[in-house]
């Protein structure tokens, strides 16, 4: 990948223009740390759709941002399974789950034209101790990680997962600057069913039902979110009432 590392004032520019810089780091630094941050930034190359980013076991050297378009990271397994992991929107930073074993433990790949910052992890480490936003800022990029990855292996109906994606999504857009209630799908539906643990025919059959039901409107990879409070209130069913919502047949024979 070529790197278009440019004069300081150069990069300094950048990071200044740049759309997403309240996303990333800009966002919590005063300028006297900004400038010594900007110092370790290098800008990508534009990568286009289907070009690797990192590949699965390559050794991790990079904190990395998304500055332009989006990123879906997958893993592998033995059997050759494909596993999607995750989107990945500008300002958004990947490859952070790689810190602890040095490598990365799975592949990301452009959906579209993608531009990175990159800055190198042990530096932005060490400055991290001197600079307890930058730290948090770290700190609340794993935490989001986690958090979405966690929604994942609990055990939700289909319904929830689908409704939780949307409003996700819906979310992320809005808090990017897009309309929150219509965009395109950069990713497949075979990659969004792939993510959310369903299989494809179960996603298009919930996506049918909620366009029935005036939750959704999806035409090819446009797609309009038409009922957010009710797509809230299906994501946020808790397992307790999913206990209780037990079929009546069930419950009979229970009995």
């Amino acid at each position: 990948m070529r790197i278009t590392a440019g004069t300081p004032s150069a990069r300094c520019w950048a990071c200044c223009s740049c759309p997403v810089a309240p996303e990333c780091f800009p966002g919590v630094l005063a300028s006297a740390h900004l400038q010594e941050l900007e110092r370790l930034v290098e800008h990508t190359a534009p990568v286009h759709a289907g070009g690797l980013l990192f590949r699965q076991g390559d050794p991790f050297q990079y904190i990395t941002v998304i500055r332009l378009g989006m990123v879906k990271t997958y893993a592998v397994d033995r059997d050759g399974r494909e596993q999607t992991l995750g989107f990945h929107m500008p300002g958004d930073f990947i490859g952070l789950s790689a810190i602890d074993e040095q490598r990365y433990p799975c592949n990301a790949i452009a959906l579209d034209t993608v531009t990175l910052c990159r800055l190198p992890f042990h530096e932005v480490a060490e400055l991290a101790t001197r600079m307890p936003a930058l730290q948090a800022k770290l700190f609340r990029s794993m935490s989001r990680d986690i958090a979405r990855a966690t929604q994942l292996a609990c055990n939700c109906m289909a319904d929830e997962r689908l409704a939780a994606f949307l409003i996700d999504m819906a979310d992320r857009m809005a808090a990017r600057g897009y309309a929150s209630n219509r965009w395109q799908f950069t990713m497949s539906r075979m990659d969004i069913a792939s993510y959310l643990r369903l299989a494809p025919e179960t996603l298009s059959r919930l996506l049918r039902r909620f366009q029935e039901e005036g939750l959704v409107a999806v035409e090819g990879r446009d797609v309009e979110v038409r009922g957010r409070d009710r797509l809230q209130a299906i994501a946020a069913i808790a397992p307790a009432r999913r206990a209780i919502a037990v079929p009546h047949h069930v419950r009979h024979e229970a009995a």
